[in-house]
């Protein structure tokens, strides 16, 4: 009987073995160490909201090891804590950081000296939020329509505060209103910048300044101790939840809506095992009943926008914020 030589045959079959075992070995996936969220601005305001209800329903729901620590970093307008994550913390894979339209806003109008959108990594929204003006419990306003008499009988009668810098977000959701509240030069409108709607709104109560503008998730504290009154949301229909007894300003005759969306950016250079596993914690966060009864009681709408997706979706926005600021003059 003739033996068949399997010593060729050997030779192949071990090394396509070896092969197959290498493609059958699953990817390293990216385990967190010590998880942090950098707050833009201090504590009270938006971004400090964001990190913290988002990272306490993240350790809630167990989607990340332990706790996340949240580090308030304020500064120009947000921009002290882009450019430490783009040029200090560029390759960091367990940092987040919270953003928003007032993000978009800064980058739209460059300033940001020297960083732009696409040097960091867009990860995902987990919410709307309608902008809101308010007045101190105590001031005779009662009405949008009101306060814009006011200040078309005197332009200086009344002083806006807000948590961004003048040509921010909150400063622009004025602008946007009062056009279409029938001031025709919107430049004469009094705006004061503090960092954070925190501070805004102890301004206000100290009578500093007559008018708020920011976002429901910020004015939140301040409307269930009473210390403001909510003239106006500036949402398409009235809000879910504890917002739901405060009137549109489309209900009073002004045809505005002013959206914040907030979500989260990442390092530019965070590996790509990193980004993925933090888009699919953070899409699990919004997905949650817990985050669902988060956002009803803080006046948060829906916005479901992931990975690439959110990325454009922020691209967009710039480009619409920097045409608007074009359009009034804030920039060129």
């Amino acid at each position: 009987m003739t033996r068949l030589n399997t010593q060729p045959l050997l030779r192949w079959v071990a090394p396509i073995g070896l092969s197959l075992a290498a493609f059958a070995m699953p990817a390293q996936a990216f385990e967190p160490g010590n998880t942090e969220c950098i707050a833009p601005a201090g504590a009270g305001g938006g971004w400090d909201f964001t990190c913290r209800q988002v990272g306490k329903t993240l350790q809630d729901l167990k989607l990340i090891p332990g706790s996340m620590q949240v580090v308030n970093k304020a500064g120009g307008g947000g921009g002290v804590a882009f450019a430490e994550v783009v040029n200090k913390r560029n390759t960091d894979n367990n940092l987040i950081v919270a953003a928003s339209s007032a993000t978009a806003t800064r980058l739209a109008q460059g300033a940001y000296p020297g960083n732009n959108m696409s040097e960091v990594r867009w990860l995902a929204a987990v919410g709307a939020d309608y902008g809101i003006i308010a007045v101190a419990k105590d001031s005779p306003i009662k009405t949008l329509p009101e306060l814009f008499a006011k200040m078309k009988a005197d332009s200086k009668a009344v002083s806006f505060a807000g948590g961004s810098a003048v040509g921010g977000w909150d400063h622009l959701k004025v602008l946007m209103a009062a056009r279409k509240g029938g001031i025709n030069d919107v430049r004469t409108i009094k705006y004061v910048a503090f960092d954070g709607g925190g501070e805004a709104v102890t301004q206000l109560l100290a009578g500093k300044v007559q008018a708020f503008t920011g976002d429901a998730s910020e004015a939140k504290g301040f409307v269930d101790a009473g210390s403001i009154k909510v003239l106006a949301v500036l949402a398409p229909e009235r809000l879910d939840g504890d917002f739901a007894m405060f009137p549109t300003a489309k209900e009073q005759g002004v045809n505005v809506v002013g959206a914040n969306w907030r979500g989260f950016y990442a390092p530019g250079k965070m590996s790509d095992e990193a980004y993925n596993y933090w888009v699919k914690q953070l899409g699990a966060t919004y997905d949650s009943k817990a985050w669902k009864a988060t956002m009803a009681s803080n006046g948060l709408a829906p916005l479901n926008l992931r990975g690439d997706a959110f990325g454009a979706f922020v691209k967009e926005s710039v480009q619409d914020i920097q045409d608007i600021s074009k359009e009034i003059g804030l920039i060129k």
